[in-house]
């Protein structure tokens, strides 16, 4: 069975649009497009190398494999030879042409579609940008392992890594590091359901009962 796991730059507040350049998707009048340049160094190349691993295929929603396949195939070297060679399946209607080589189309219900192929054997799934289909395989309890990389700017708005969709769960931080120009990268395993608990008195006073009556009202 494959694994499914994502690589990400977010901003501290959750923002992943256009993080490549100005013109990469300015929609919705998002206008930081090509936020993760500034940081972008050695030391946060080879931890994304890390992140992203050898042995892959990709996993990619519409916008993103628009964007990749009109850059990726354009690039002679590593990323993009790596790029190019692997598997690209993507979740995109009949009306996207799917012209970049090995390209691979989802048909029908996303969540099932990807869960017949991560049934499979082959390569792990690494998801890029795609964050509508982040959103879709998170309510479904599909991405195995997360890795965000989390750069220290607020964009105020833009599209998000998670929404109110996604399913609760917990993770483990397995690994994390961070680079000299503060760029926090963590990688995270799935570590079932959320635990809670309480540091409310055994015995709350008249005042604590009262203002829970009052709040279960509103709930």
């Amino acid at each position: 069975m494959r694994k499914i796991r994502t690589a990400t730059f977010v901003s501290l507040d959750g923002v992943m649009q256009a993080p490549g350049g100005p013109t990469e998707d300015p929609r919705g009048g998002f206008r930081h497009g090509g936020w993760v340049f500034p940081f972008f160094d050695e030391a946060l190349g080879g931890l994304m190398d890390r992140a992203m691993g050898d042995d892959y295929d990709l996993l990619l929603g519409r916008c993103t494999y628009e964007i990749f396949s009109a850059f990726w195939p354009h690039q002679d070297d590593e990323i993009g030879r790596k790029f190019n060679a692997v598997n690209k399946y993507v979740a995109a209607g009949p009306d996207t042409p799917l012209d970049w080589a090995h390209s691979h189309r989802l048909e029908g219900d996303l969540a099932e579609a990807v869960r017949a192929l991560k049934a499979t054997e082959g390569r792990d799934l690494l998801i890029q940008g795609s964050g509508e289909v982040i959103h879709t395989l998170l309510a479904n309890d599909l991405i195995d392992q997360l890795t965000v990389l989390t750069f220290p700017i607020v964009l105020g708005h833009g599209k998000r890594l998670f929404d109110d969709g996604s399913r609760p769960h917990a993770w483990t931080l397995v690994e994390g590091q961070t680079t000299p120009a503060g760029v926090v990268v963590g990688t995270y395993l799935r570590a079932g359901e959320v635990k809670t608990g309480s540091f409310a008195d055994d015995e709350p006073s008249a005042v604590e009962l009262a203002r829970r009556e009052r709040w279960a009202d509103k709930a």
